[in-house]
């Protein structure tokens, strides 16, 4: 085991105010144990009216910050991440289970997401239109919108959180932040580093308790003008529509189920050990994992044996156990989530190559999976499993595989991978997703768009297109 910085106390921070006791909380479980981490007090409908009064009351002053002092308090947030990354990585392992190194990337990550941020702060610009006639002056303005409310899952506590409150913050919003339950110490971190370079009271407030409880509390809350959530695609259904009955603007980024397409001249030396990575980083609880394989049939033995042995040898273990490749899943829920997956496997048929169990009886391991001919209809080709677990299907005609990818309601990320440009460009245009990787990995940086179509969401976060949910448009048609 390395030696992990202490885990910090926890706490609500409203209006500038760090709030420890409330009355009411529940324990932080470190998922590679199940030991008690701390305490986190929760919020009540009192405090969730504060946060929300105090994120207006900052809002009179922050949108009329100059967008240059913006910038520069979100450039020094970064260079504090930077600084404290060692640190808050060792948190993260501990709430959240994934490896010092995978969760220092995180925090890496997050960083450049307020940095990006904080540069193209000052160039929200708006536009002149030529009048119709003399004395006259028409004017487009991009203005924030009012205070947001933000909700995140534990599963990257801090990429996740990092692009509601910089791109709201970069706008000249203020926010209400709600971050998971499970996974606090590493979006309280951000908030720390945030209040360190500068940023006033009240423009970010954090609050946890009872999901269900502050959602429909802030959603409809008359002083939220604006909601960004990430989760799954049934609850963002239900926030979605308490949003719509107060008329207000939503951005959700919801379920995935990633198909990657895999054709007979992909060079499987490189394809085989980046999918490897991609699938089981985090356990396999990334929401554009690649979790739907494709492969054609020329080529698939060899992907199956060749993906099998790869996932096979991944050293799985506690986060900060020297070594580990792999963590733990977040939860119990997960461990009978991939329970169900592989039962409904066997019940099926399917081939098990390798994994398909827990390991041990303490803690949430399980052993990364690969079940061979899946079939179309399969629990794990029609659900996100959101876990370690990899179903490979082979295909005959390429475009046969685009319809089978296309089939789930669900368009998030999707993947290809071909050795000729003419395939590539097929790829490109057939596959059905927000983000598309072909011939790559690389859809999620902070300055792309980050988001879905379907019933994997709209809207989008990071990039320019990032900005456009925080913002609304302002004519203003002047006699001069």
């Amino acid at each position: 085991m390395t030696n992990a910085a202490p885990y910090p106390q926890l706490a609500l921070l409203i209006d500038g105010e760090w709030i420890t006791d409330t009355g009411a909380g529940e324990p932080v479980l470190n998922p590679a144990d199940e030991s008690v981490l701390g305490h986190l007090p929760h919020a009540d409908t009192a405090l969730l009216d504060r946060a929300a009064d105090a994120a207006a009351r900052a809002f009179a002053q922050w949108s009329l910050t100059p967008a240059i002092e913006r910038k520069r308090i979100l450039n020094r947030t970064a260079v504090i991440l930077r600084e404290r990354a060692g640190e808050i990585a060792q948190w993260m392992a501990l709430e959240q289970g994934k490896p010092p190194a995978e969760a220092a990337g995180e925090v890496a990550g997050a960083a450049d997401i307020f940095e990006w941020y904080g540069d193209e702060a000052p160039r929200l610009y708006g536009r002149t239109v030529p009048a119709r006639m003399a004395g006259l002056r028409h004017e487009v303005r991009r203005l924030p919108i009012g205070p947001v409310a933000g909700f995140a899952p534990w599963n990257f506590p801090a990429l996740t959180p990092a692009r509601k409150i910089a791109g709201a913050l970069a706008a000249g919003c203020t926010i209400v932040m709600k971050p998971a339950e499970e996974t606090p110490a590493t979006a309280i971190a951000i908030a720390r580093a945030l209040i360190d370079a500068g940023l006033p009271p009240g423009c970010l407030n954090l609050v946890f308790g009872q999901p269900a409880q502050i959602s429909e509390h802030l959603i409809p809350h008359p002083l939220i003008r604006k909601i960004s959530f990430t989760g799954s695609t049934a609850v963002g259904r239900h926030l979605g529509a308490l949003a719509a009955a107060s008329v207000k603007r939503a951005t959700m980024e919801l379920g995935g189920h990633a198909p990657v397409v895999v054709c007979a001249d992909a060079p499987l030396d490189q394809v085989v050990p980046a999918l490897v990575a991609a699938k089981y980083r985090n356990a396999g609880q990334v929401c554009i994992s690649p979790s739907r394989f494709f492969v054609a049939r020329k080529i698939y033995d060899s992907f199956v044996d060749r993906f099998a042995e790869a996932a096979a040898a991944l050293k799985v273990g506690p986060a900060l156990q020297v070594g580990t490749q792999m963590g733990p899943l977040a939860n119990d829920r997960r461990l009978a989530a991939m329970a169900r997956l592989v039962e409904d496997a066997g019940a099926r048929g399917l081939r098990r190559v390798t994994g398909g169990a827990r390991i041990g009886n303490r803690g949430y391991f399980w052993q990364p999976t690969v079940i061979a001919e899946a079939s179309d209809d399969a629990l794990v080709m029609t659900e996100e499993p959101f876990g370690p677990i990899a179903p490979i299907s082979p295909f005959d005609d390429l475009g046969d595989a685009l319809t089978r990818a296309n089939a789930l309601p669900y368009g998030l990320a999707a993947y290809g991978f071909t050795g000729s440009q003419a395939t590539a460009n097929q790829l490109a245009s057939g596959l059905r997703a927000g983000m598309v990787g072909v011939n790559s990995m690389a859809i999620s940086v902070a300055e792309l768009p980050f988001g879905g179509v379907g019933d994997s969401g709209y809207g989008s976060e990071g990039g320019t297109e990032g900005l456009e949910g925080y913002l609304e448009t302002r004519l203003i048609s002047q006699t001069v």
